[in-house]
């Protein structure tokens, strides 16, 4: 059993993923302001959001080996110091094409560090209490989607795109700084696998376990139907109510808030829920949400919406990456590798498949059935989780 652990490394980890999950969602209130620069409809400029979901996922098959083998936070402490560069140089796109590149190195370098996160934590926290303390690390993930959110509209109306980039590089490198001196303290508890044998032949094992297969199954479908709807939410609302971008990227930021409450509540919805319940809750507030937001009326009543959709987002995925955690604990690392190579292509495949769908048949048809998948996804997941014990 895992002993108590240091919370010190837990805090730098959520703070590298601030940095990941800022990178990842600070493109979306920049859509509309991208397609104008370089001539382009809302989905041809989701190339942004594509190639950085792709790169993230594809790196994958690389970082859980290598966290494995050299040591979690020591890698989640590289690809931050790399992630610093490659973030900055999306400020020196001068063509959509090169912006896509860019994103396409930021995603493979920051791919590396939610997921080697999660199976740093798997290695040093209990799984009774692991749901909480996740949820509790996710938090700077979602003040980092907050805050790609709201300062990429900000930028977007003041200093413009190419100052995002920067920022987060700057960010990366004082984050960096911060692992570096925490590695070398021994609050960081390191798990290495010294000889894992062939990369493709422990993938293929990790394949023939029936719950593995389930999990990053449910990860690809959870990730196509809700980045599919959701990376346009920023594009309807600029589309529908022509709002600035900064009140664009706010709106959006009201995902953060009921992300927060739902990691603020989590012990005592765990607690009276349990993982089957906080699925099917998740996606009922999915669908309810997703579909009502295709009809707001107003600006301010999409908030409360995008809110919902945060803390649905959370009640599943939450429940599905704790699940992840516990697929093959003694290759912890490659395992939740498989998962987020998985997750990404996913998202990858839906922000594309349904940028056709918005340029073809608008905003609101997409956002209506993506929300009824999504509930029909938790289902489906529940139903697997009624067959095993809430704990391994």
């Amino acid at each position: 059993m895992p002993e108590t652990p240091s919370i010190r490394p837990i805090v730098l980890l959520s703070a590298a993923a601030f940095a990941s999950a800022a990178t990842l969602r600070v493109a979306d209130p920049l859509l509309p302001q991208i397609a104008g620069e370089f001539v382009t409809t809302a989905g041809g400029a989701s190339v942004i959001a594509t190639a950085f979901a792709v790169s993230y996922g594809l790196c994958q098959i690389f970082v859980g080996a290598l966290g494995d083998r050299f040591g979690k936070y020591t890698v989640i402490a590289v690809a931050t110091f790399l992630s610093g560069l490659t973030a900055a140089s999306g400020a020196l796109a001068s063509s959509l094409a090169m912006l896509g590149v860019m994103r396409l190195l930021s995603g493979a370098t920051a791919g590396a560090i939610i997921p080697l996160a999660m199976a740093y934590l798997g290695d040093v926290v209990a799984y009774e209490q692991r749901q909480t303390v996740l949820a509790r690390f996710l938090s700077g993930q979602i003040l980092g989607v907050i805050f790609g959110q709201i300062f990429g509209g900000l930028f977007g109306d003041t200093l413009g795109w190419r100052g995002v980039f920067l920022v987060l590089g700057a960010i990366y490198l004082v984050i960096t700084a911060l692992l570096v001196l925490e590695l070398r303290s021994p609050r960081v508890a390191q798990h290495r696998i010294r000889d894992g044998g062939a990369l493709l032949a422990r993938n293929l094992a990790l394949l023939q376990i029936g719950r593995v297969r389930i999990i990053i199954a449910t990860a690809f479908v959870e990730a196509f139907f809700f980045f599919g709807g959701f990376v346009y939410l920023g594009a309807y609302l600029r589309h529908e109510f022509v709002l600035s971008y900064l009140a664009v990227g706010t709106l959006l930021a009201s995902f953060g808030i009921g992300g927060l409450i739902y990691a603020s509540t989590v012990r005592p919805l765990v607690a009276r829920l349990g993982e089957r319940g906080l699925a099917l809750a998740g996606g009922l507030t999915l669908a309810i949400a997703f579909g009502l937001a295709a009809a707001a009326p107003a600006p301010w009543s999409v908030a409360p919406l995008i809110a919902a959709i945060g803390a649905g987002f959370y009640m599943l995925h939450n429940t599905l990456q704790t699940n992840a955690t516990q697929m093959a604990p003694t290759a912890r690392g490659l395992a939740i590798s498989l998962f987020a190579f998985c997750y990404f292509l996913g998202q990858a495949a839906g922000v594309a498949a349904c940028g056709w769908a918005v340029d073809e048949f608008g905003y609101a048809p997409v956002f209506v059935i993506d929300g009824a998948m999504l509930l029909v996804t938790a289902l489906a997941f529940r139903a697997t989780l009624a067959k095993r014990p809430a704990a391994s």
